[in-house]
């Protein structure tokens, strides 16, 4: 399965969330219904996972925590706020980066409008 067809799953996963259970709820609970629902349609997953990253020939163990990888190519990144600030983008890029992965999905369950709420972002996808 490519990244864009595991990203599709997602999407419309966060889609059917947020349409059931609303917006503005604390991001753990947005993790645990995600986590079941790609479960429930089959997808392989690791929830709050701890990444090494090299720098300059040192492993550095628990860089940063992911908080879901699925099918050990898409970073999600689930966020219950406001607004998504640049900041936000620009650490999933990091993510990305550093992971040597290509996408990541940037979902505000915080967003009252679910569209404006997904963000795709990639590394030389």
């Amino acid at each position: 399965m490519t990244e864009n067809e595991i990203a599709t799953m997602i999407v419309d996963i966060g889609f059917h969330i947020h349409k059931d259970i609303g917006c503005g709820l604390y991001e753990k609970v947005y993790q645990i219904v995600m986590c079941d629902e790609l479960e429930r349609r089959g997808l392989s997953f690791q929830s709050e996972v701890d990444v090494p990253i090299v720098y300059k020939e040192r492993t550095i163990e628990r860089a940063f925590r992911a908080d879901i990888i699925v099918e050990d190519k898409v970073i999600i990144e689930l966020k219950s706020l406001a607004e998504i600030s640049d900041v936000h983008r620009k650490q999933l890029h990091t993510y990305l980066k550093l992971s040597d992965r290509k996408l990541g999905l940037l979902i505000n369950f915080g967003s009252i409008l679910y569209k404006n709420g997904v963000e795709r972002i990639v590394n030389n996808l």
